[in-house]
């Protein structure tokens, strides 16, 4: 085992980021415990790893099962030194259908889940080395764009979230990393109807976020062009970002506009 292996809680780890991100961490040598709904995808990294991976399967909108995850890995491991929340979902809001449901549904697999997983493994993190609290957010915070009103508040919700973490975590020393990507094909973005410019394969966002992590960085965003350009519109005048959004809006044209 390698020596400088960490006890790593990985959620989403079943496909897309999550599941290139667990590959390479167990490349690096570390020990995961690997969430997500689905089992199948995380027995198989466990059959390959064996002695690097606690498959910890369950559905983490559940705040009992997040808790006896929890339990499970303190009695497994004693402790946790990084915690990677990455379990997620996109939903894409239709405004003249708009549903509340949705924006319920999203913000408690975004939001709602990273909560209850946060509950759970900061007493673990306590007692870690080093330890280490990461949430995937999403660059799509820097500036409001078209039809993520629901995706995009659960994780403008998951930056001030960790954001604020950051701060209240400090004095225990415990840092607090937020990943914010760009656009990575996934087959959550292999959904979208809507070009997705300067995207990335999902081994080379996993490969950037691992080789960064160590590190401990307060925040890992990526591809660096596309970052800048979100981050200087955003900062432009609001009545500009929503010219610039409606532009774009423009460009949706549903089967049921009159």
């Amino acid at each position: 085992m390698n020596a400088n292996a960490r006890r790593i809680w990985l959620t989403g780890a079943s496909s897309g980021i999550g599941a290139a991100l667990a590959e390479q961490l167990l490349q690096q040598g570390h020990r995961l415990a690997l969430s997500a709904r689905s089992i199948e995808p995380l027995q198989a990294l466990a059959k390959r790893y064996p002695q690097q991976v606690l498959v910890v399967a369950g559905d983490l909108s559940d705040p009992d099962q997040v808790r006896a995850i929890g339990e499970h890995i303190a009695q497994v491991w004693g402790a946790l030194d990084c915690a990677i929340l990455n379990a997620g979902t996109c939903e894409y809001v239709e405004v003249r259908h708009f549903e509340a449901a949705m924006v319920e549904r999203v913000m408690r697999a975004n939001l709602f889940s990273a909560s209850y997983c946060i509950e759970a493994t900061l007493p673990l993190l306590r007692l870690g080395n080093r330890p280490q609290l990461v949430g995937v957010g999403s660059s799509v915070t820097y500036m409001p764009l078209p039809r993520a009103e629901a995706y995009g508040a659960s994780k403008a919700a998951m930056r001030y979230l960790f954001d604020t973490l950051r701060i209240d975590l400090h004095a225990e020393g415990i840092a607090v990393t937020l990943v914010s990507p760009g656009f990575v094909d996934t087959p959550l973005t292999q959904k979208n109807d809507f070009p997705m410019p300067m995207r990335w394969p999902v081994e080379k966002a996993a490969r950037h976020i691992a080789e960064r992590l160590q590190r401990q960085p307060l925040e890992i965003n990526f591809p660096g062009p596309f970052i800048a350009i979100l981050k200087l519109l955003g900062s432009l005048p609001l009545r500009v970002q929503v010219a610039l959004g409606a532009k774009l809006a423009r460009n949706q044209v549903h089967k049921d506009t009159p």
